[in-house]
């Protein structure tokens, strides 16, 4: 297969907001006397906010309605912005601005596939608004991962076929979203917990194009 394209989730796999989403998520937490943790917060990498949330929930004794969780969800989005308000371009994870130089020159196309709410506002702090030819709006996707549809629709916008695309992504959930849509799943970080991925590699510095285009 010739591939045309590489589809990147964001956070693990171009930066990591993973610990400003724990801590606006164990402050919501907090609030509401729930315990949360670390071991808590990697449950809810790759799913949407309100996953996160009901997740969070199922730990209270209490019944929240929707209007609730529409404040504590505004609340935790909040909280989460006032702490990257300060990420920069010395935020990119090591290896990214390799892979996608040598992407560019291979005139490979690009796509950001998070379930991030505020991706373009993570990509514009890094200054990586540029090096994608498209980034998915979560809030316009229906489903969220493991369901391949921020996948399916970066496809559609780049107008290259699911088969031809790669997708690369560091939870599992996302590696099933990759596989649910046609695409080579591509899994940064253990490969046991991401068993499910074609290839597995353990950081971005690690990733071999060269592999890939290959396999």
């Amino acid at each position: 297969m010739t591939y045309k394209a590489f589809i990147f989730d964001l956070d693990g796999v171009i930066t990591d907001t993973a610990h400003y989403h724990f801590l606006a998520w164990k402050k919501l937490a907090d609030s509401l006397s729930i315990p949360f943790n670390e071991h808590d917060n990697e449950r809810l990498k790759g799913v949407s906010r309100r996953q996160s949330l009901e997740f969070i929930l199922q730990k209270s004794d209490k019944t929240y309605g929707e209007e609730d969780m529409l404040a504590m969800m505004e609340k935790k989005n909040n909280d989460y912005i006032d702490l990257i308000k300060g990420i920069t371009p010395a935020d990119i994870l090591p290896g990214v601005r390799e892979i996608f130089a040598e992407l560019k020159k291979l005139g490979l196309k690009t796509a950001l596939a998070s379930a991030s709410k505020n991706a373009a506002f993570v990509v514009g702090g890094l200054g990586m608004t540029q090096d994608f030819d498209y980034i998915a709006d979560a809030n316009l996707i229906p489903n969220s991962k493991p369901a391949p549809d921020v996948f399916l629709d970066c496809s559609t916008h780049l107008g290259i076929d699911p088969a031809a695309c790669v997708g690369v992504e560091d939870a599992a959930a996302g590696v099933e979203a990759i596989n649910a849509a046609g695409m080579f799943s591509v899994g940064i970080g253990d490969s046991g917990i991401l068993s499910e991925a074609r290839i597995v590699f353990p950081d971005m510095k690690a990733l071999s194009l060269e592999k890939i285009l290959k396999a």
